[in-house]
């Protein structure tokens, strides 16, 4: 374990310049590299690596609420993909590991993987200014090569997350299968076996995180991962048994391919939609999708089934929503609420086996109150008789 020194930390000055003009000096934790990003923020008090790590993120600067990051280090067990997605991070204290589970420091592993972090800002008042003005646009400078009037600049330059398709950026280049060999290892470290695979999905890799995959593989699933811009006909010729949407990054209305192959999809095989995929699946039954204020991130999001009359705590990751406006009730039931803001959280085709929701049934992190979703997601093709074709 590496040394802690606070001293150390605040001899590299550091800036986040919003678009609005507003300056949030700090001291530089991560890479030194200056980037760009869209600023959010995010309310859970755990689970900082597995956020980082969620390609959902891609091209957003992650302001932590929760004081103190870095306190239990990071572990290979606990990330949702490969590297760090986040494109820049804002914390008050970035600390030390202790935690028996740390394999490395984050601020190590925020140099090895290219990507800038603050420190020493002040959270509190930056999530006020995001939830009051909404999500801003930053440029966050570490190296000291740009003064604060032109780290105002270049953020209000940079283009945004609007109309931009980083689920293509961040997708598989490959089809890959997932958990080939029926095990899969357990945060501790634990090999467990899991349930024969009888049914054949195939995962549209939009950005997935990997704790969807074993919740999928945990209902008996084998699951086949295909990149963002796999066509329809691809997807079919594979003879699945249903098409999992997944989450991902930006906006969806920039994914018009997703949505022409979802409409191909549907009436021919099972679906269900996550997060982006959900935002997706309501595209392609005639609905529009809107920018939230200040989007949901954070695990503590109470979300209303209509039918049962029940509610859930779930976890969040997203700026865009689904229109409630323009959903055609004669095609599409809403069958989920957000109890905040009473935006849609869920919606289910009425002639075909297909349904979607905005929030996260693996919640990783956040609670499990939404994990029987993948049971109602093999429900739904074994009922529909398209199971073994």
């Amino acid at each position: 374990m590496t040394t802690f020194h606070w001293a150390e930390q605040r001899k590299k000055p550091a800036y986040l310049a919003l678009e609005d003009g507003t300056i949030f000096r700090g001291w530089s934790v991560g890479a030194a590299v200056d980037r760009v990003g869209e600023v959010v923020f995010n309310t859970g008090l755990t689970g900082y690596q597995e956020i980082i790590s969620d390609p959902s993120y891609a091209g957003q600067f992650v302001t932590f609420t929760c004081p103190e990051i870095g306190n239990v280090g990071m572990n290979a067990a606990d990330r949702e993909s490969l590297s760090i997605h986040a494109s820049g991070l804002v914390m008050h204290a970035c600390n030390a590991a202790s935690n028996w589970r740390s394999e490395s420091e984050l601020g190590r592993a925020l140099k090895d993987a290219g990507v800038p972090a603050l420190a020493g800002i002040d959270t509190r008042r930056l999530t006020r200014l995001l939830r009051d003005q909404g999500t801003m646009k930053g440029f966050m400078c570490v190296t000291g090569a740009a003064d604060e009037a032109d780290g105002v600049a270049q953020a209000r330059a940079w283009q945004g997350l609007d109309g931009q398709d980083y689920a293509a950026r961040v997708s598989c280049a490959q089809p890959y299968a997932w958990d080939a060999d029926g095990r899969e290892t357990c945060s501790w470290g634990m090999a467990a076996r899991l349930p024969p695979a009888d049914l054949k999905i195939v995962a549209y890799d939009f950005g997935i995180k990997w704790n969807i995959l074993r919740g999928l593989r945990r209902q008996g699933m084998q699951v086949t991962v295909v990149p963002a811009k796999t066509t329809a006909a691809a997807v079919l010729a594979m003879k699945p048994d249903g098409v999992l949407l997944s989450n991902g990054p930006a906006d969806p209305a920039a994914l018009p391919y997703a949505v022409a192959a979802i409409r191909e999809l549907l009436g021919k095989v099972p679906m269900m939609g996550i997060c982006l995929g959900h935002q997706l699946l309501g595209l392609a039954l005639g609905g529009r999708t809107y920018r939230l204020k200040f989007g949901h991130h954070g695990c503590n999001h109470p979300v209303m089934d209509l039918a049962a009359g029940t509610v859930a705590i779930t976890s969040q990751n997203h700026n865009f929503a689904v229109a409630a406006e323009t959903i055609d009730t004669a095609r599409v039931d809403v069958t989920h609420i957000n109890l905040n803001d009473q935006t849609v959280e869920g919606i289910r085709c009425k002639a075909f086996p297909a349904f979607s929701v905005q929030y996260h049934p693996e919640a990783c992190p956040g609670p499990h109150d939404a994990a029987p979703l993948f049971q109602q997601f093999r429900t739904s093709i074994t009922v529909s008789g398209c199971a073994a074709r």
